[in-house]
């Protein structure tokens, strides 16, 4: 089940930048460099996005980036423990990110990439585990992917048209 996008324009947004990268293209007449950014945006409060942007400048393509990831943001679920509802393994491409549920006091245990998606999203108590690729962008990818994929109890019972008291008996 895809989640609806978000209007981010009422959201207080923080922003980390998980990547940059210089990039070249060979033309004629040499190189062209350009620099490629990747930014995790989110407003520690379940709504968190990703995007990459590029331009000639780091601050432009940072800039890029902070747009694109605004026009991705998704709504994620949480539990009481602000923590995810139930264990997942997000997937994208080659990259599987192993996302497991926490008790209350453990905190964010998670690699950079993940762990910047993790924190703007609200997360407060979770254990991750990248699998597979260690390609930033993919890991980032993967980590939304599977907090996407989520579904909260109240979910799954209106799925299966019962009660969540029927559900956890």
């Amino acid at each position: 089940m895809k989640r609806t996008r978000i209007d981010a324009t009422q959201l207080e947004l923080e922003d980390k930048v998980v990547a940059i990268k210089r990039v070249s293209k060979t033309v004629k007449g040499g190189r062209t460099m350009r620099f490629s950014a990747l930014v995790v945006v989110g407003d520690k409060n379940g709504h968190v996005g990703a995007g990459m942007g590029k331009a000639a400048e780091v601050p432009e393509a940072i800039r890029k980036g902070k747009e694109a990831a605004a026009r991705n943001m998704m709504e994620v679920p949480m539990d009481e423990n602000n923590s995810i509802p139930h264990d997942f393994i997000g997937k994208f491409g080659s990259a599987n990110v192993l996302l497991k549920k926490a008790p209350e006091g453990t905190g964010i245990i998670a690699g950079g990439p993940a762990r910047a998606v993790l924190d703007l999203a609200g997360y407060k108590n979770i254990r991750t585990k990248s699998l597979g690729s260690n390609n930033k962008a993919n890991v980032v990818l993967a980590t939304l992917a599977g907090l996407s994929e989520l579904k909260t109890p109240e979910e799954v019972a209106r799925l299966r048209g019962k009660s969540v008291d029927e559900l956890t008996k």
